[in-house]
């Protein structure tokens, strides 16, 4: 196994339990190839652990053990079966979960989402992707799935020298998977939806916003309908707004096939139709796509955030509820909140927490790694004046 040298800064930062190893804190990178195993040691030459090695990423080693072990059949199965496990006790209602979750499962770089008998899979550096064989092996024996698809098209593969593909890699993958979900039979598109198939993270926050839902509610950026699926029971009218025709279509879909009739779909530009709208609504709900993909966009995305949530105040009843979410992992839940009121001292609201949530349970969040902590989800009230 190579071994490469980092320096001080990045010996610390494992100590503190984060696994990522930046270009700049690399010292000697030895004579490790692109996706290798390697050995990680110190400045005076001690073991950190063991790291899958990019030769081109900023993040050029990610650490998945704190000692010396080789990556084979053996580690692999041991983790996936971890990881396997933990879905089997948190996830209730659902034939749908994230079953690895990177970070969040100790194997950076990894993710496989479960749809029915279906998985999807996504190796986002060089390591994971060239243990992608191992992995798919392993995934075969632990769940045995009717078909397993690599959804490797994100866009972070770019940084790792990786082509963009999706590829069937066991078995067979229909063109629509059908799944159930909060009680509701949903579609997925594993080649062409959102993220793998659909929204598996919001799977617990479209719950909570169906139990405070009421009146005529309005989701913006409903893509395939999650949040107003679930709205719908409790609401007299749900109007449900995205700009994407195809997550409009599968959303009708999915709506016709829980018998739900009370939902109007619209496609348009979500923040043309805040600010057009005459309407007002007692329950609004906003999950707007990424707005900080990167430090750098911070304070754009933070006046984006506030136009937002300003908008859809200016709209909102005395007594209504509005769902705000942000799934920018460099906007903390306190950066949210800051957000949030200023809108509502903007918009003459005073508003309440009723809930502060995060992602689902199948999406793990480590103490020591802030970036497997990304989705934040507030709930918050308007207080009659």
């Amino acid at each position: 196994m190579p071994t490469v040298k980092v320096n001080r800064k990045a010996a610390d930062r494992a100590a503190s339990g984060h696994p990522w190893i930046f270009a700049s804190d690399v010292v000697d990178r030895g004579d490790a190839a692109p996706g290798d195993a390697v050995h990680v040691v110190d400045p005076r030459g001690k073991l950190i652990g063991v790291a899958h090695y990019s030769s081109t990423s900023q993040i050029t080693l990610r650490l998945l053990s704190d000692h010396s072990e080789t990556l084979d059949r053996a580690f692999f199965l041991r983790r996936l079966r971890e990881a396997i496990r933990h879905r089997e006790r948190v996830v209730t209602g659902s034939t749908a979960c994230r079953m690895v979750y990177s970070e969040g499962d100790l194997l950076p770089g990894l993710i496989v989402d479960k749809y029915g008998e279906y998985l999807v899979m996504q190796t986002l550096d060089q390591g994971m992707d060239r243990a992608s064989d191992l992995i798919v092996s392993c995934l075969t024996e632990l769940i045995n799935p009717t078909g397993i698809l690599a959804r490797n098209d994100a866009s972070v593969r770019k940084l790792e020298g990786l082509a963009l593909e999706t590829v069937v890699l066991a078995g067979e993958i229909p063109e629509r998977v059908s799944i159930e979900m909060n009680g509701l039979k949903l579609e997925a598109d594993l080649r062409h939806g959102q993220k793998t198939g659909i929204y598996l993270d919001q799977r617990e926050n479209y719950v909570a916003a169906g139990r405070w839902a009421h009146g005529r509610v309005l989701d913006c950026f409903t893509s395939t309908g999650g949040f107003a699926l679930n709205a719908a029971a409790r609401a007299e009218m749900v109007e449900a707004v995205d700009s994407s025709a195809p997550a409009l279509a599968t959303a009708e879909t999915n709506a016709g096939a829980n018998g739900i009739a009370n939902i109007q779909f619209r496609q348009a530009d979500v923040f043309e139709f805040l600010s057009g709208v005459d309407r007002r609504y007692s329950t609004i709900v906003l999950d707007p796509p990424a707005f900080a993909k990167s430090r750098k966009s911070l304070d754009d995305a933070a006046r984006g955030y506030k136009e937002t949530n300003l908008r859809a105040l200016r709209l909102l009843e005395p007594g209504g509820v509005l769902v705000t979410c942000s799934c920018s992992h460099h906007v903390s839940e306190a950066a949210l909140l800051q957000i949030l009121a200023e809108a509502a001292l903007d918009a003459g609201k005073t508003l309440r927490i009723l809930e502060r949530r995060t992602q689902a349970a199948d999406h793990p969040i480590l103490l020591t790694v802030p970036e497997t902590h990304y989705l934040k989800c507030l709930i918050v009230e308007a207080l009659e004046p």
